[in-house]
């Protein structure tokens, strides 16, 4: 009797271990992979870590998972020497035809980067801005108070998940995202050619950059890993390096209406642009093609997209399409506790500073910026014609955003 039920009881443990080890082990860059190179603890200064350093105290669940899981954090923590190499060898600046972005072009000049120690006192000031105002009681936005659980799993999906190096990046739109999304994939090694991991980002088309499916995001963690999801969340958010790029937001505004709206985009066309020139421009049979609208000089107008923003009509249909959606809807900063903060505006430095960080400068190199870029100069032009009302109303609506990424007030454009 005592030899069956100790069977039993072996049955049972081995049964529990081994479910424990599918969730751990799910797919190929499951959570056992903790690569952990860097951490940014506040408020010492950034540097390398050692496995198993620095772990907080963890809810139950939590701490269960973080000691299971803490004994492979030392396994593969740097990549061989030799497929070092090769990332550096694939790292040279690309042949032009092998560029998507034909048309804007690349900027190949060296810039000067800021030392690193600017660059440090940069991120204090940055990531002091983004608390100050988090804790801040009497400045309010939509979804400001709420905790990270109350988080719909669909607001996640812009956390790009890289288990290999330790590291998740909220992607924003309009601010070099794709090349950002590049960089992950070299990283996470998430996407192969003909069977090889891609090497330079630059040589990944942009088409399997802006696919769903190439990249782990905190959204798909349901499906992988059911009611564990949001502890394993948990535990990579506190672990892993955390890190957004953003940009001014009338500027971010201009060049998303100049991305999907002055270039033919057939999907934008049909989903955003025939609504609005049906409801602001008062046009009526409209092309069902955008090179046809193009054509009969059928455009969506600057104007035209403004009063699309500012419709209450807008949002009650569906929600801000991500290109234009606040970044705080897009990344949850108040929720989320970013150890980077990068702007467009000083690109190439934190983008250098930060692979620097990452232990990954030697790997690769960020992708140079557009010649083109819209820059913050041209807010003049393009607002002048957009009736002062609009443009205080439009301000409220991106407030937050500025205020909470160290933008200040565009006093000349909201006055008279």
């Amino acid at each position: 009797m005592t030899k069956a039920r100790l069977l039993r009881l072996s049955v049972v443990l081995v049964s529990i271990f081994m479910i424990l080890l599918i969730i751990v082990y799910w797919d190929n860059v499951g959570t056992a992979h903790f690569y952990l190179h860097t951490s940014f603890s506040r408020p010492r200064s950034p540097g390398a870590i050692t496995a198993g350093e620095d772990w907080e105290a963890l809810p139950d669940v939590d701490e269960f998972f973080a000691k299971l899981l803490s004994s492979s954090l030392k396994q593969n923590s740097s990549v061989p020497r030799k497929a070092e190499q090769l990332l550096v060898q694939g790292s040279n600046k690309p042949a032009l035809s092998n560029l998507e972005e034909n048309v804007r072009g690349y900027d190949w000049s060296t810039h000067k980067d800021r030392n690193s120690l600017d660059q440090e006192k940069l991120q204090v000031e940055r990531q002091r801005t983004l608390r100050e105002f988090c804790a801040n009681s009497s400045f309010t936005f939509p979804t400001k108070e709420r905790s990270f659980d109350d988080i719909p799993n669909y607001e996640l999906n812009h956390l790009i998940v890289d288990d290999r190096h330790g590291v998740i990046y909220c992607y924003v739109p309009k601010v070099a995202c794709t090349n950002w999304k590049r960089v992950m994939i070299v990283l996470s090694e998430s996407l192969l050619d003909q069977g090889v991991p891609y090497r330079n980002p630059l040589d990944i088309p942009r088409e399997h950059v802006h696919n769903t499916s190439t990249h782990l995001t905190f959204n798909k963690f349901w499906r992988r890993y059911g009611k564990f999801s949001r502890h394993l969340m948990k535990i990579k958010l506190k672990k892993y390096t955390k890190f957004l790029f953003v940009r001014d937001p009338f500027v971010r505004l201009i060049s998303a209406f100049r991305s999907k709206f002055e270039l033919e985009n057939e999907d934008f066309y049909r989903r955003f642009a025939i609504p609005m020139l049906k409801l602001y421009s008062n046009h009526t049979n409209l092309p069902t093609s955008v090179s046809e609208a193009f054509g009969a000089g059928l455009k969506v107008s600057f104007s035209d997209f403004i009063q699309y923003l500012l419709d209450p009509r807008t949002e009650k249909m569906a929600p801000f399409n991500e290109h234009w959606r606040q970044i705080y809807r897009l990344c949850h900063p108040c929720q989320i506790d970013y150890d980077f903060i990068g702007k467009l505006e000083t690109l190439d430095e934190d983008a250098a500073y930060l692979l620097q960080l990452l232990k990954v400068d030697r790997l690769l190199r960020f992708p140079p910026s557009y010649r083109n870029r819209t820059a913050s100069s041209w807010e003049d032009n393009w607002f002048a014609k957009i009736p002062l009302a609009w443009r205080q109303q439009l301000y409220k609506l991106y407030e937050a955003d500025f205020v909470l990424f160290g933008y200040p007030k565009p006093e000349n454009l909201l006055k008279d």
